[in-house]
């Protein structure tokens, strides 16, 4: 029976290290889930390991990762994303993208909420090859207030 408690305490010992270090690189590699970007009307966002800034977010109601990028026209969406949210196109448009030319289909998006902060009435693309789920654009971005600062990114509603 000696053995059966040694193995058992390695066991729960391995089990314990596996679920420590799974937190430890979860919090490394999404910095910004909901719970943390929290609910002021105030977001600050950290850099993710590759210098980007990502956030989870509520599009429709719908919680999500999104891609900040101050250099997107408008919030983007992969087609996967927007059956989730039942949503179908109406028109087609043709778009650059950091890729290249694509075709994208334009959209409005009852709301995009990030922490406390929440859009209505946004214009959006569906862009069938994003490959994430959201890019949140200038179409949410243009009415905010947003700085960076030493790899802290500070959206502000500007009200």
């Amino acid at each position: 029976m000696n053995n059966f408690y040694k193995t058992a305490a390695w066991l729960a010992f391995w089990m314990a290290l596996g679920v420590g270090l799974y937190v430890f690189f979860e919090a490394k590699l999404n910095p910004n889930t909901i719970e943390k970007v929290g609910s002021d009307q105030e977001v600050n966002l950290r850099r993710d390991p590759n210098g980007h800034y990502r956030a989870e977010a509520l599009i429709d109601g719908v919680k999500t990762t999104v891609l900040v990028d101050t250099g997107a026209d408008d919030v983007s969406i992969s087609q996967e994303f927007a059956n989730k949210l039942g949503i179908k196109s109406q028109s087609a448009i043709r778009t650059q993208t950091a890729n290249g030319d694509t075709v994208g289909f334009f959209i409005r998006l009852d709301s995009v909420k990030l922490g406390g902060i929440e859009v209505t009435n946004v214009a959006a693309l569906i862009v069938p090859n994003l490959g994430t789920d959201a890019l949140l654009g200038m179409s949410f971005l243009n009415r905010m207030d947003v700085r960076l600062h030493h790899g802290t990114m500070t959206i502000r509603a500007d009200n």
